[in-house]
């Protein structure tokens, strides 16, 4: 009986994860067969691993080499943040994550009330650990830009700042006042299709900036079927003498399919590790990015092109906001335990007719507190206990969860459940 229940449990959770992939097919969304490419990727993985390199975040962020601070406290604890001063941009990419920013076309036309921003955030956390800057194109208006970096450094003093720029615009006066005004890191996007003399000028821009800024850094999303350009570029931007590159996994911000349709992309399945709301405006996973990311970082370390290299999957980025969420509420229930690796609040389950024998167990070890859910079918108590428990003979599940909030009342829900490994 036990088993048939935590059966139907996985079950429920699947037809969730079904629905949402059927909405988004209803929508024409295409998407890749499930799990098509998962042993290649375990491949990569493993490789990457007997290179040295480091997995974060419940392997959601792989680094080799220097990684920058502000990419540490994406997750962390201290705080970041990231604004922007214009949603307007010189380009129109059509990957572009802003058009599904809330209120987009109004910030488009107006600018973005930094100011205002700023001062929230203060008032939330005067000790932002690091502070970025993003667009649309920071240099367009680079009066403005400065204008941001000289207040964001009045509030945050000791913040690490950074900002985001597709480097078209840059020149050594503008990188001179960049650096004054208290600009650390600057991150360069390179464009894929662009012409090679585009490609240069934004090469050249990073050579230009390194003379001024302390940290610079390539962050661009991984195109699948791009990576013999890719090497090349790879090998322009250790001639330019960057500090590392951020290998984004590529994404669809839920605007312009066809965009993706024409050119063969699909969605990764299942989209999320774990299924979730997120509030993060990346969109769905493209298939195969992944795997080419994870190449170019071998490609990298073969070649020693000498720069840091950090896989940031879609996934990573909903770390923060998992985080952010979940770590204060690790204290409102003893059964439920942070996470310090995927930041999701977990706990052990036992099901059906094993609940008895579990509780018993788990009073004689001295743990009174095991609840029992509500329709009574299920025992949920601290995963610390979940390897004894299942020594004991029992079926035992770990159970993932997330906080949230109705109605100004806190409770925890239950996102999937798997049987202990």
């Amino acid at each position: 009986m036990a088993g048939k229940i935590l059966q139907k449990t996985m079950r429920k959770h699947a037809k969730t994860r079904d629905a949402y992939i059927d909405a988004l097919r209803a929508r024409g969304i295409s998407f890749a067969a499930p799990g098509s490419s998962d042993a290649r990727i375990a491949e990569l993985r493993a490789e990457l691993a007997g290179r040295g390199a480091t997995f974060r975040n419940g392997g959601a962020s792989i680094v080799h080499g220097w990684l920058s601070p502000a990419c540490v406290e994406c997750t962390g604890n201290k705080g970041s943040e990231t604004f922007s001063t214009t949603f307007r941009c010189h380009r129109d990419c059509y990957f572009c994550f802003n058009r599904n920013q809330a209120d987009y076309d109004y910030f488009f036309e107006h600018g973005c009330p930094w100011e205002q921003t700023l001062a929230d955030s203060k008032r939330v956390n005067g000790t932002l650990a690091c502070v970025g800057l993003t667009g649309g194109e920071p240099l367009i208006d680079l009066d403005e830009t400065i204008r941001f970096l000289e207040r964001a450094r009045e509030e945050f003093p000791g913040a690490h700042m950074r900002m985001y720029t597709s480097g078209d615009l840059l020149d050594e006066a503008g990188a001179r006042r960049l650096a004054e005004a208290g600009l650390r890191e600057i991150r360069f996007s390179v464009k894929n299709d662009d012409s090679p003399e585009m490609q240069k000028r934004v090469l050249d821009a990073m050579a230009l900036a390194g003379d001024f800024i302390e940290d610079v850094m390539v962050e661009m999303p991984i195109v699948p079927g791009t990576g013999d350009e890719m090497r090349e570029l790879m090998r322009g931007f250790a001639a330019a003498g960057i500090d590392g590159m951020n290998l984004l996994e590529f994404c669809f911000p839920f605007a312009r399919w066809e965009d993706f349709a024409e050119r063969g992309f699909e969605v990764r399945n299942p989209p999320f590790d774990v299924m979730y709301d997120y509030s993060y405006s990346g969109g769905l996973p493209i298939a195969g990015s992944e795997e080419l990311a994870l190449e170019l970082m071998l490609f990298a370390i073969d070649e020693n092109l000498g720069f840091g290299l950090h896989y940031c999957s879609l996934d990573n980025k909903h770390r923060s906001e998992m985080r952010q969420i979940n770590e204060p509420a690790a204290h409102l229930n003893p059964c439920f335990t942070f996470d310090g690796e995927d930041f999701f609040l977990k706990c052990a389950k036992v099901f059906g007719n094993e609940r008895e024998g579990a509780d018993e167990l788990l009073r004689s070890m001295g743990y009174p507190h095991a609840i029992r859910d509500d329709s009574g079918q299920s025992l949920a108590f601290p995963i610390r206990f979940a390897r004894m428990v299942a020594g004991a003979g029992f079926e035992v599940a770990i159970s993932t969860n997330v906080l949230e909030k109705q109605d100004g009342a806190k409770y925890i829900r239950e996102l999937d459940i798997e049987p202990l490994g």
